[in-house]
């Protein structure tokens, strides 16, 4: 499994159309990373890009993936393939047994 960045320019203007269609948009992207093929997913804070890191087998895959994306229509893609990608992990603590 490779590993993606994409780089999506948003809209200067967000229509009502977009607005709407949010909502299933952040209901994908959950699908998605509880799924591990999305690892990341990010909003600049002027609203004017979206970064994400797919896991996929090649570019085709992760322009699928995007084209299944409620907002895609209104955005516009720059797919990275990375040479390795590490986070640290968000999610719940490990167990104790103590």
């Amino acid at each position: 499994m490779n590993q993606y960045l994409v780089d999506l320019d948003m809209p200067l203007e967000m229509t009502e159309e977009f607005i709407a269609l949010i909502p299933e948009q952040r209901r994908q992207i959950n699908e998605l990373m509880s799924g591990g093929i999305v690892l990341s997913y990010a909003l600049s804070q002027d609203r004017s890009k979206v970064w994400a890191t797919i896991n996929a087998e090649s570019e085709l895959e992760v322009h699928e993936i995007l084209e299944s994306m409620p907002l895609i229509e209104f955005m516009e893609p720059t797919i990275y393939e990375l040479a390795f990608y590490n986070a640290t992990g968000n999610g719940l603590p490990a167990i104790s047994m103590n």
